[in-house]
């Protein structure tokens, strides 16, 4: 796994095209033949053709997050909209890409800044004034799951802005440990006060300490948002979702609209990615000394793999699980937070508009 993250994994796909399109463009300016492309200088036409073969592949790496399928429909759309001009060439066409692909970073972080606006409002409203509450979050949504800033990890930056932020509880994330690794990395390089905790601690932490750290709020990302509301995340999303009911905590999912795909109707349409089962039985980490102090550290540069099963075990290993809408509270977008309605049924149709 090179990119994580569905915001991302669109982001980089994106991206990774357009730094091939540069390269091109420079060549020719250089009035230079376009060799990636064959002998020959391509058409518009062709040359939107080969870029939406690019993406189409590049789709195919990964089933479930639908924000990298999104970003592809609309970038084809783009070239072959900019193939269709009267004067358009090879040229034209791939700079209509780049400058697509460039706003589709930049409108990303912007809307996590909404998503991080809205999400704090919501909490905020329905607690106590200039009262400091905890939250639980589970895999990492900040800004090495998106272009920056992050989704669920973007409200709980906007939730320490605002100073009404007490403490975050994140969980390891088995198997992969994007909570230990990732959102611990950023919570601590932004200062933010947090706990990390392994995933099967959090039905004894809302138990114990919910009440005396004010835990109102269990917020997570999401891989795809189905029109129904059933919400696909890293697994381990559902169980949370339960316990959140269960103790009377509002669970919240934080995305972007790229990431709400009206074609889904429900969560049973969603396909689940099983990853490698090496990923449960091993872990890959750097090792750690002891100093002269006796304390820990860790010794850069040294990554090594442990097994930390018994030999021969099989593992079964979903990359996501599917939440049903009746156990969100509430979905938090870049325009505002959608919530059900008296039948319990999320209207998307406001949003869309």
């Amino acid at each position: 796994m090179q990119v994580r993250g569905a915001p991302a994994i669109a982001i980089v796909a994106a991206l990774s095209v357009a730094v091939e399109a540069v390269d091109i463009v420079k060549t020719l300016d250089l009035d230079v033949n376009c060799n990636s492309y064959g002998a020959e200088t391509p058409s518009a036409n062709e040359t939107a053709k080969k870029l939406t073969i690019q993406l189409g592949y590049l789709v195919t790496s990964r089933p479930t997050a639908v924000n990298l399928a999104d970003a592809a429909a609309k970038l084809k759309m783009v070239v072959y909209s900019a193939a269709d001009g009267s004067k358009a060439d090879c040229r034209s066409v791939l700079k209509a890409y780049i400058g697509a692909a460039e706003q589709m970073l930049m409108d990303d972080v912007k809307d996590n800044e909404q998503i991080g606006m809205h999400g704090t409002a919501w909490i905020l409203k329905r607690t106590l004034p200039d009262s400091r509450v905890s939250v639980i979050t589970h895999c990492n949504t900040g800004s090495l799951a998106t272009a920056g800033y992050g989704t669920a990890l973007g409200v709980i930056r906007s939730l320490h802005l605002s100073g009404r932020l007490r403490h975050v509880f994140y969980t390891e994330t088995r198997p992969y440990n994007q909570g230990s690794r990732l959102t611990g990395y950023e919570l601590i390089h932004d200062g933010i006060p947090a706990t990390l905790i392994t995933d099967s601690m959090a039905a004894a932490l809302l138990s114990t300490r919910g009440k005396s750290d004010n835990i109102v709020a269990i917020i997570v990302g999401a891989d795809r948002v189905a029109a129904n509301g059933d919400t696909a995340n890293k697994v381990g999303t559902y169980a949370l979702a339960v316990l959140a009911r269960y103790h009377g905590v509002k669970f919240l999912v934080a995305a972007p609209m790229t990431t709400v795909d009206m074609e889904t109707k429900s969560g049973a349409d969603i396909r689940i990615e099983e990853r490698p089962q090496v990923e449960v039985l091993n872990i890959r980490s750097p090792r750690v000394v002891k100093n002269a102090y006796g304390k820990q550290e860790v010794l850069k540069g040294s990554v090594e793999e442990v097994c930390v099963a018994a030999q021969n075990t099989h593992a079964w290993n979903p990359a996501f699980d599917v939440t049903p809408a009746e156990l969100i509270d509430g979905i938090v977008t870049e325009k505002r937070v959608v919530e059900k309605d008296k039948h319990g049924v999320f209207q998307w149709d406001r949003v869309f508009d």
